[in-house]
């Protein structure tokens, strides 16, 4: 099959790469960061997201955050939210684009959002009427897609249950989540074609954890399917909390490589991407979990 010409790439490093961090990063820190990724070609990047800081402490500066950003033309900044009082308060501080977020089963459901696969789906319905009617896009994102870490192996089935109702309610793009990072590229093409019977897999996303280093190869898996959009984290921020010290998010220079060794089009430049981890991993004291960025390193020494 022909490869895509061009990949979006949806940085989640600022977001989902930050959200587990033990001490407090700075708004000041977040905000520069997504300045350093936008100046970077990123086009794509979740700022924040609008939940419960007794929950998820790291997000309370979310107004700060997007008050901060020096918004650049052409560029997006989604925030995750997962309620009416999330999307209220992501109005407020300007978001145009909201992040809602199912999970293919049951026990995962209930262990992330205490709640049932469709009484979730339910409370997304809600969120998704009102944001469209403010002409707020919404994009679908569904957790454990490809193995999850309390009931195993994942029907495709239930991925299209979950990827069907979020196309109901108004959902322009739709990611498969392999959020303990346990899929495989035979796994990742079964999910993405029973997906795409519904759903055109041009309205399809990727988002990959790296537990088992499968990421590149599942991402290229998808390429083959058509899916032409992939979340990524720079410097590979974000650990995965369900596999103790495993890597989680796929590095988005990784990613570049990948996409740069194609010929795959992605408007990103390289060196001013690694010059933005350098920059947060500074500033978390450790070092790149990047590959690609640690070789590159490596080689101009």
């Amino acid at each position: 099959m022909t490869l895509p010409k061009k990949v979006r790439i949806v940085e989640v490093g600022p977001r989902d790469g930050l959200q587990n961090e033990a001490m407090p990063v700075p708004a000041a820190v977040k905000i520069e960061l997504i300045h350093r990724l936008q100046d970077a070609g990123v086009s794509i990047i979740e700022a924040t997201a609008f939940v419960s800081p007794k929950w998820v402490p790291q997000m309370a500066d979310n107004a700060d955050v997007m008050a901060g950003i020096r918004r650049k033309p052409g560029v997006t900044y989604p925030v995750l939210v997962p309620n009416m009082k999330g999307l209220e308060a992501a109005i407020a501080a300007g978001a145009e684009e909201v992040v809602v977020f199912g999970a293919a089963t049951e026990s995962f459901s209930r262990r992330n959002t205490n709640c049932s696969i469709d009484e979730g789906l339910a409370r997304f319905a809600e969120v998704a009427k009102a944001a469209i009617a403010r002409g707020i896009k919404v994009r679908g994102d569904i957790s454990v897609c490809l193995g999850c870490p309390y009931e195993g192996e994942v029907d495709p089935a239930a991925v299209v249950h979950v990827a069907r109702a979020l196309d109901a309610m108004g959902c322009y793009e739709i990611t498969v989540c392999d959020t303990i990072g346990t899929g495989t590229a035979g796994k990742t093409r079964a999910v993405i074609e029973a997906v795409a019977k519904h759903i055109p897999v041009a309205r399809m996303a990727g988002h990959f954890h790296d537990t088992y280093s499968q990421a590149l190869t599942n991402i290229y898996a998808a390429l083959e399917c058509g899916v032409a959009t992939f979340d990524s984290s720079v410097s590979g921020l974000g650990g995965c909390p369900y596999a103790k010290g495993a890597t989680g998010n796929v590095a988005t220079e990784d990613v570049l490589y990948l996409l740069d060794g194609l010929g795959i089009e992605t408007g990103i430049d390289m060196q001013k991407l690694m010059a933005a981890g350098d920059y947060i991993c500074g500033v978390l004291g450790r070092q790149t979990l990047s590959r690609v960025a640690r070789a590159i390193r490596a080689k101009a020494a």
